[in-house]
């Protein structure tokens, strides 16, 4: 038998589905909750090594690093700039980078 239990301090009297007892024992299992990943970052430092050549692929991360450079030296990120990051984390590419889309960063070594 499982319960939902959302509220501890809540009365709450289970009972044996198969016999009816009420005697029964508690296990509490496992449960987390999520959070952005920026609070993660805040928390325990923002990874330092790339997963791999697509990382930059994935416009968030483009994003992630102007931000990162940005606060590193101390200024505010312009509100133009933010406005490209953000429409490009909804896939929105600004004009010079819609032709390089499908481009690997190591086309040109290959």
């Amino acid at each position: 038998m499982s319960s939902l239990v959302r509220d501890i301090s809540a009365p709450f009297a289970p009972k044996c589905s198969s016999c009816g007892s009420t005697h029964l024992s508690h296990a509490v299992s496992g449960f987390a909750y999520h959070k952005l990943l920026k609070a993660v970052w805040k928390e325990s430092g923002e990874p330092t090594i790339h997963t791999g050549e697509d990382y930059y692929k994935d416009p968030r991360n483009i994003g992630r690093w102007m931000e990162k450079k940005f606060q590193d030296l101390g200024q505010e990120l312009p509100s133009q700039i933010q406005e490209k990051i953000q429409a490009a984390r909804e896939g929105v590419l600004p004009e010079p980078l819609k032709d390089l889309k499908s481009a690997s960063p190591t086309a040109a070594y290959d």
